[in-house]
């Protein structure tokens, strides 16, 4: 088993749509993992169900070998989630908010203000840090995102659009983290619009097309000997004609 592992997930809508449609696939410690898609194709459904803050019609979900159904707070203390648009607490100072999810995930107060400060300086948001989070822009609030999501050092990372809205600079050491948190048996799995940056970051990859699957394996098995946006455009076109 994964580190993350979904089973035959199957999300319908009141509507009857089929947003998700019997899913499986396994997310490895060491990966870094591309999941990939036309919009409306099932991404954002599949990760919400996969972070619990969606319920799923069928199917099973395990995080570091715990269920989200059975676990889910099990599941949480092991997880860290980036939206592609955070919604965080404008009215708190960036210091506060980063303290207070420190205190959920019980990063001891030993090792908590090292790793805020090397993660903030890093991404260059230590001098923003005593300021309101309602004053922030919305890169800096993506910067701020991403340490939270750091700062407790999780199993694993789910990221949507994690590079949207942060500069060169930022999008280049948040890699280098994530190299570094899946050297140490992490695991990241992470949607993206972004072709060729998930064609050099990642290890392995799925493609998404009307709630299922079209292909997954590593980059180089999925990609062959094209590039990946070609083999992309060629899979997903043809799973529009079937």
């Amino acid at each position: 088993m994964g580190m993350l592992d979904i089973q035959h997930l199957t999300k319908i809508y009141r509507s009857g749509t089929k947003a998700v449609d019997d899913l499986s696939l396994t997310v490895d410690a060491g990966d870094i993992f591309a999941f990939i898609g036309p919009n409306g194709a099932g991404k954002t459904t599949t990760i919400k169900s996969v972070v619990g803050i969606m319920e799923f019609n069928s199917g099973e979900i395990y995080i570091d070998g715990r269920s989200i159904l059975q676990d889910p707070v099990g599941c949480k203390q092991v997880t860290a989630y980036i939206p592609d648009n955070p919604d965080l607490y404008d009215g708190m100072k960036g210091i506060e908010f980063l303290n207070f999810i420190c205190d959920v995930f019980s990063v001891p107060s030993s090792s908590r203000e090292k790793r805020i400060s090397r993660y903030a300086d890093a991404l260059g948001l230590a001098d923003n840090l005593g300021s309101l989070i309602g004053s922030y822009s919305h890169g800096m609030k993506q910067k701020l995102a991403v340490i939270s999501a750091l700062v407790h050092e999780p199993k694993l990372m789910i990221l949507d659009e994690p590079f949207v809205g942060l500069d060169p600079r930022a999008s280049f050491t948040l890699k280098e983290f994530m190299h570094e948190l899946t050297s140490q048996g992490s695991a990241i799995f992470y949607s993206t619009h972004v072709l060729e940056v998930a064609e050099k970051l990642c290890d392995k990859v799925a493609i998404i097309q009307g709630g299922r699957i079209i292909a997954s394996g590593t980059m180089e098995e999925v990609r062959g000997n094209q590039s990946l946006e070609h083999v992309f455009l060629e899979l997903t076109e043809d799973a529009e004609d079937a």
